[in-house]
């Protein structure tokens, strides 16, 4: 499967392929770049779908986020490949609303979320909803958070991981950056872009997406 980030680069293949493809799904305000230092941590040790999608700075509901997410995965992995899923911040709640309500937990083996406010985020209270849905999805309480933490039938189908930091400003309070199943990690970083991004986060993220 050809790497599909827009950068236009293949994957180099190497010894220890893990051929299970990887799919990578950014958050607000960011695009497939954010994941460029996970990728050349990999070393093309695992085909990525690095898909992008336009969020509008919070002005498209996450629910449209998900299906155009489900589009790109159905355009790209034949649908009898099994996948495992990656969402970074606003994108480990898109990728969890395709797999809950869209049917991905059919086909999902593992999914890993990182900083992601699957129990909202104070930071999002004050954004109106009319003008920013994608934002206001976010909010702690919100319509679409509470669906997704009352029906966890198809999600607890799924291997879960959620990393995340205490000192997130982000996701605020960081604690509440965790799905409401699966094993939790902390991690020793102090800001949410370094959860994507630091040494040390990139260590062990490596080592959680390429065990077999």
């Amino acid at each position: 499967m050809n790497d599909r980030d827009g950068s236009g680069r293949g994957e180099s293949r190497t010894s220890g392929r893990d051929d299970v493809p990887l799919v990578l799904v950014h958050g607000l305000w960011d695009t497939p770049r954010i994941f460029d230092p996970l990728r050349r941590h990999l070393a093309g040790r695992r085909p990525l779908l690095a898909p992008h999608l336009p969020h509008g700075l919070g002005q498209v509901p996450l629910d449209t986020l998900a299906q155009q997410l489900g589009a790109q995965v159905a355009a790209t992995i034949p649908p009898e490949q099994p996948l495992d899923l990656l969402g970074f911040s606003m994108g480990g709640v898109v990728g969890r609303i395709w797999l809950q309500c869209l049917g991905g937990h059919r086909r999902t083996r593992r999914f890993i979320s990182v900083g992601s406010p699957h129990q909202g985020s104070l930071n999002a209270l004050p954004w109106p909803s009319r003008l920013l849905p994608g934002i206001a999805d976010m909010r702690c309480g919100s319509r679409l958070l509470r669906q997704l933490n009352q029906e966890l039938g198809t999600l607890e189908q799924v291997e879960c991981t959620s990393f995340y930091t205490p000192m997130d400003l982000m996701v605020t309070p960081g604690w509440r950056a965790v799905l409401p199943c699966g094993r939790r990690e902390s991690l020793p970083v102090w800001t949410h872009e370094q959860l994507i991004r630091s040494p040390i986060a990139l260590e062990r993220l490596s080592r959680e997406l390429l065990r077999p």
